[in-house]
């Protein structure tokens, strides 16, 4: 029995090829929902690029599609947003990395990809865009509708929507964002879907088995310079690029005596300050700035929230206050409860409410010593 909600409206369902989306045509198919499904296609097929150096899965995950379209007997379209993706997310990753920021594009993809670009070319002509992701909706009392954490704290993806817009918030329908990721397997295998067993993607969504470093380096190139001790000043190496490294990284700095924290990077000297031990105290931060800060659904008091700054399960106490700067949207002040890891410029820190439920919005970090 089709719910009030989607009686009588049209729905675009997106195919990724994954187990996400496959179970997510399921559970509308199970509700007497007939969504139209949609592959975006946005890795590259060579253009300027050296033929098959980007090695991707493309084909693979359109045919995954294509089973899961024909065993529900409904209708697969592939919408190329090739052109959309490069002009936008590419050149926004690869100026945020060229000025030595930790940009997050799975984030941009959403809001200019999958609510956006698809939306220009085919989605505005229905009422609902439908996804795989872990996420949940409500509407409240005044009839306002609320992005809302999955019940899977380790799957959730409110993160990477927290920069949709208002009305693309108003259009997405998350068909598994109530379920757990078990749950979501346990359909598949019930199903016999083809990617019942599919690994979950990582990384960059279009970079296939493409290293993000060698992704970056085609861009940018090298700029080689000097890795600095912070405590000391002792100079104990060099760097290719400090758009190589992120503050917080450990793994493959590359640098012997270790480990080896990344804490700073000085982009007029050209320098990559670490910090040597397992738990540095120049790792940590429990105050920095936010820019640019989006509201999800409305404005909101934000002197006592739950936020995060990376895709992880764990959620810390902070508040935000400012409430001139914080209702232009302008640069506000987060003083976290606890001191956190990593805390590295461009990234995003997303803000939840107290309860840690209901996705307030997002905004850029940024650091003093900016």
């Amino acid at each position: 029995m089709v719910s009030e909600e989607l009686e009588g409206k049209r729905v675009a369902l997106l195919l990724s090829g994954g187990v996400d989306s496959a179970v997510a045509a399921c559970k509308l198919v199970e509700q007497g929902v007939r969504p139209d499904c949609y592959y975006i296609r946005i890795a590259p097929e060579g253009d300027g690029e050296p033929e098959g150096s980007w090695d991707c899965k493309a084909e693979e995950d359109l045919e995954m599609a294509m089973q899961v379209a024909r065993k529900y007997g409904l209708k697969l379209e592939v919408v190329d947003c090739k052109r959309e993706y490069w002009d936008r997310v590419t050149r926004y990753t690869m100026e945020k990395v060229r000025r030595g920021l930790t940009p997050n594009p799975d984030v941009m993809c959403n809001r200019w990809i999958k609510f956006g670009a698809f939306d220009e070319k085919v989605g505005h002509e229905y009422d609902y865009i439908a996804t795989g992701h872990y996420a949940q909706t409500e509407i409240d009392e005044e009839g306002l509708k609320w992005l809302v954490r999955s019940p899977d704290p380790v799957k959730d993806q409110t993160d990477f929507l927290a920069q949709i817009e208002g009305w693309q918030l108003k259009k997405a329908l998350f068909p598994i964002g109530g379920m757990m990721k078990d749950e979501v397997r346990e359909v598949a295998r019930r199903e016999r879907l083809a990617c019942a067993e599919r690994k979950d993607s990582q990384g960059i969504c279009f970079l296939g088995k493409i290293n993000y470093n060698d992704y970056v380096r085609r861009y940018l190139g090298e700029k080689p310079g000097d890795v600095v001790e912070m405590e000391t000043g002792r100079k104990i190496g060099e760097h290719r690029g400090l758009w190589f490294h992120t503050i917080g990284q450990r793994h493959g700095l590359g640098f012997g005596g270790g480990p080896w924290f990344a804490v700073k990077k000085d982009m007029e000297r050209n320098t990559l300050y670490v910090s040597h031990g397992y738990s540095p105290e120049s790792a940590y931060r429990s105050e920095f700035g936010l820019r640019d800060f989006h509201f999800l659904t409305a404005p909101v008091e934000m002197d006592r929230v739950m936020i995060k700054i990376r895709h992880t399960a764990m959620l810390a106490e902070a508040n935000i206050l400012n409430e001139e700067l914080r209702m232009k949207n302008e640069e506000l002040r987060v003083h976290s409860s606890l001191k956190i890891h990593g805390v590295a410029p461009g990234q995003f820190c997303v803000v939840y409410d107290e309860e840690g439920r209901r996705c307030i919005g997002s905004g850029e970090i940024y650091l003093n010593e900016e």
